[in-house]
Formats: structure tokens, C-alpha cells, sequence
């Protein structure tokens, strides 16, 4: 997985973590779109905001991934976006950066490109699918492919904590420090083979 700004047809992993335990799904997520063994997992994140949606934060990260350009998303063969849960949605972070994303949506950058969702959330019935559902709707008004996880996986019919058809999910818990469970990791790897394995069934990438 990369933070720099590879040549190479790459899966872009977008995500907004607070605490930590997105981020880690994010990695997952790249480490199963690289299992696939022909694309690329780039790794990317948004600045926080303050109360008026202004950026607050450094221009760069002091440690992760790097935050993500209008070029990361234009240029990607696919996209798998994260966020923690807020009251059953993304976290503003994200929203604010899928807001700002019109020029693209003029251009048709992004259709017929697959997209898949993940999320976390304190509570194990604590808005998961409805974060997931509702953070892929900007998405298809740009035209892109929504890919969730079929029931072939087998970690789908087994996990007592998160995961869904609709994308991976972790339960972090009230304070945030769960581990990501074995049928949780299963179904982050999953999700990045899938959508790697879909954009280039799709010949998104030449």
C-alpha cells in the first residue's frame, strides 16, 4: 500500500478515522485489493472540520495517510470509502469533502467505477447499515457501481460483532478498543478483493 503518488492503476481507500479503528479497516481493505496482485491500494483521508465546516487541521497529517486530492478520486479505478457512524450517517469530515466534489461530478470522472462502504461504530446496533447505505448515496449520483459483500463470504453468515451485505463494519465499543474481530478482518479483506476484483472485470484499468 502506498501514500504517495504511483503511477501504477491504483483502488482508492478513502477514509475519515477518530480513534483509529477506521483507519485500521482501511488498511485491511488495501491489503485486499493488493491480494488481487494487479492493482495498487492508495490510502487517503480528510482534514477534520471545525463547527462553520472550515478545515482545521495541518495541511499535512503528523502521521497516517496523507489527505486526499480531487486527482486521487478523478484518477482511481475504484473506491472504497470509510467513516465512523454520526447519528446513523458519515462523519462531516466526509461529507464535507464529497460535497466538494461537483467539478468531478461534471465531468463524469466517476462513472461506471465500482464503490463499495465500510464503517465504525461504537455500539453494535449503533447506525452500521444505515451509514453504509446513506455514505453511498452521493456516490451514485456520480455514477458509480455500489458493490457490497455477498453471502459466498462465508464470514457474513458467522460474525457475532460487525459486517453486512452492504460493506464491512467493526463494533469498536463505548471506548473505542475493540479488535477488529476474525469475521471483521475476513470481510475487510473480502470487500477490497471484491472491488479490486470488479474494476478490472469493468476495464477500468487499461
Amino acid at each position: 500500500m502506498t501514500n504517495n503518488t504511483a503511477t501504477k492503476p491504483y483502488i482508492l481507500v478513502l477514509y475519515y478515522s477518530r480513534y483509529g479503528a477506521t483507519e485500521k479497516m482501511a488498511q485491511l481493505i488495501g491489503r485486499g485489493v493488493e491480494s488481487v496482485g494487479t492493482l495498487e491500494a492508495r490510502l487517503r483521508t480528510v482534514p477534520a472540520v471545525s463547527p462553520n465546516t472550515a478545515a482545521s487541521a495541518p495541511a499535512i497529517p503528523e502521521q497516517g495517510a496523507i489527505y486526499c486530492t480531487e486527482d486521487d478520486l478523478r484518477n482511481c479505478a475504484g473506491l472504497v470509502i470509510g467513516s465512523p457512524t454520526r447519528f446513523g450517517n458519515m462523519a462531516a469530515a466526509l461529507k464535507y469533502f464529497l460535497d466538494n466534489t461537483g467539478s468531478l461530478w461534471v465531468s463524469g470522472a466517476l462513472i461506471d467505477k465500482p464503490v463499495g462502504v465500510f464503517t465504525s461504530t461504537s455500539s453494535l446496533h449503533g447506525g452500521q447499515e444505515t451509514t453504509l447505505l446513506t455514505m453511498v448515496l452521493p456516490l451514485l449520483h456520480h455514477g458509480m457501481i455500489y458493490c457490497g459483500i455477498p453471502y459466498s463470504e462465508a464470514a457474513l453468515n458467522s460474525t457475532t460483532s460487525g459486517g453486512t451485505p452492504y460493506g464491512a463494519s467493526h463494533h469498536a465499543g463505548a471506548d473505542g478498543k475493540n479488535p477488529i474481530t476474525e469475521t471483521e478482518k475476513a470481510l475487510c479483506l473480502a470487500q477490497g478483493k471484491r472491488i479490486a476484483t470488479i474494476a478490472l472485470k469493468l476495464a477500468t484499468v487499461t
